[in-house]
């Protein structure tokens, strides 16, 4: 439980447009991630906010391949 709510305080963002998309998301998807998707929405929540979200909004591309199944769940939100 302790991995949970340190999640959700880390979802807790500058931009309100991101606020509502990683909190719809804690809701909807992290507790079905497995190790490997826990740990690509870690190095994503180690982005800045504007980068994140310009990758949320397909504003910027990602560079790391590897990031691609979170951030697609992020972006069906």
């Amino acid at each position: 439980m302790r991995k949970l709510e340190r999640a959700r305080w880390r979802c807790r963002r500058g931009l309100l447009e991101l606020d509502i998309v990683l909190q719809r998301f804690m809701d909807a998807y992290y507790a079905k991630l497995d190790e490997a998707e826990l740990r690509q929405f870690e190095i994503l929540l180690d982005l800045p906010d504007n980068d994140l979200w310009d990758m949320i909004a397909l504003k910027k591309e990602v560079e790391d391949m590897k990031l691609k199944p979170v951030l697609h769940l992020l972006q069906t939100i």
